[in-house]
């Protein structure tokens, strides 16, 4: 920034010396001329009155001209030309000075119908003179310069230093630093900037602290009440009956997730609690989430799908992913139609980052195009739910470093592109299997298969 500012400064400086310095130097050269050419004609005004002196009542000079108040007059090195009239009816010429001038200053005098002066000046010294002058506004233009320079220096450093410290003030408080700075810089905007940063400072602090323990309370709560259901499937687990054993564990299954669900989204409110990224099978993470969508699918009639490469691995947080996944299924099963299938693919793009997208869609009527551009707005919704889901799932992918979007409005198709992973990240290759896209992949249920 102080090198912008600088350079801003100093181009104004320079641009305003050469328009006001290349004209006063060319009328310094001017001048001197001038000067010089005036001190000619006084010259010949003198020596005309010397001359005009010496005429006789007939306006004509008799006998030999007296040169003796004209000589002093003529400039060293110059030439003077003296035509005045003699009787009868004749014209004089007479020559003093130096007898040929090389490129001369001429300037001249009439004396009457017959009387003229004529001096020559050699241009050595007037072209002296002009050179001493454009050295010295030269001099002032570079000065003027040094001085722009010198305020250019204090203003740039004066302006991008503070702006420089708000900037990382800005910074820390993005990070959690929420510890107040009670420099000023004595600029009145960044001073008012520095205060709303204070007070904000203190506001983002003090929701931030009520959040925490917001979420530590609701996520208390959930889990003691998750906990009383838990022990009650524990006795339906030692029933007779083996279809009600079987659903017990089913739901005691879908319990222990949801536990596990919202103590990730609680470590993911709080920043200074990091969720290590681990690289993980992208499709072995969303087979699970798609055989618990299978049984509300068949209930209204309907399939849910996975497919794609299994050797596609992504450094991702698999709760985050496996919640996302299960919020586009879900949207996927109250607002679309059809068939909803899930494909994980190699996104790979020629000059970009290796990624992997899951594709997430269903044969349903899809999007409106009013709804479309606020589909991932917190509180939107086309079908009178919360509208939270598709926001949080954006949230969740974008705290692993990935993207989601809505790829195709009608029918809906969502997006979601992570990060693949390379051989050399330090992943395992034991274990991995590669499934050809368009072959179905096995799930942890039969249902799992290819989509038709």
């Amino acid at each position: 920034m102080r090198r912008r500012i600088l350079l801003s400064i100093l181009a104004v400086v320079i641009l305003t010396t050469m328009v006001l310095g290349l004209p006063l130097m060319y009328t310094a050269w001017l001048w001197v001329e001038d000067i010089t050419r005036n001190d000619m004609q006084d010259r010949l005004d003198r020596m005309a009155d010397v001359i005009i002196a010496q005429e006789g009542a007939n306006g004509m000079v008799e006998g030999p001209l007296d040169t003796r108040g004209v000589e002093p007059l003529v400039p060293d090195g110059g030439h003077l030309v003296v035509v005045y009239p003699t009787p009868p009816d004749r014209v004089t010429r007479l020559d003093l000075g130096v007898p040929e001038v090389t490129d001369p200053l001429i300037e001249s005098l009439s004396m009457g119908t017959s009387g003229s002066l004529r001096l020559e000046q050699p241009p050595t010294e007037m072209r002296s003179l002009q050179w001493r002058a454009v050295g010295a506004v030269s001099l002032l233009v570079v000065a003027s310069m040094a001085a722009g320079t010198s305020v250019a220096v204090v203003t740039a450093k004066r302006l991008s230093d503070p702006l420089r410290d708000v900037a990382k003030r800005a910074a820390r408080l993005g990070e959690g630093d929420f510890r107040p700075d009670p420099r000023r810089h004595g600029i009145a905007e960044l001073d008012r900037v520095s205060d709303v940063l204070d007070s904000a400072t203190v506001e983002i602090a003090s929701r931030l602290q009520r959040e925490h323990l917001l979420a530590a309370d609701v996520s208390h709560q959930l889990r003691s009440r998750l906990t009383a259901v838990r022990l009650r499937l524990d006795e339906l687990v030692e029933h007779p009956d083996p279809d009600v054993v079987e659903e017990a564990q089913a739901a005691m299954a879908q319990v222990d997730r949801l536990t596990a669900a919202i103590d990730e989204l609680v470590r993911a409110s709080r920043e200074d609690e990091a969720n290590p990224a681990t690289v993980v099978s992208v499709l072995d993470e969303l087979r699970p989430v798609v055989a618990e969508w299978e049984r509300p699918f068949e209930e209204r009639g309907r399939r849910v799908l996975i497919y794609g490469d299994a050797a596609l691995r992504s450094p991702v947080t698999g709760p985050r992913l496996r919640e996302a996944a299960a919020v586009l299924i879900d949207n996927a099963l109250v607002h679309g139609g059809g068939t909803c299938s899930v494909r994980v693919r190699d996104a790979k793009v020629a000059g970009r980052a290796p990624r992997i997208c899951v594709e997430v869609s269903d044969q349903g009527a899809g999007i409106s195009d009013d709804l479309a551009p606020h589909i991932f707005d917190r509180g939107v919704s086309g079908a009178g739910s919360t509208g939270v889901g598709l926001a949080l799932a954006r949230a969740l992918i974008e705290a692993d470093g990935g993207r989601l979007e809505l790829r195709q409005r009608k029918p809906a198709l969502f997006a979601v592109f992570l990060t693949a992973a390379e051989n050399g990240s330090g992943a395992t290759m034991a274990g991995r299997t590669a499934v050809e896209p368009g072959l179905p992949v096995v799930g942890a249920r039969p249902r799992v298969g290819e989509p038709r």
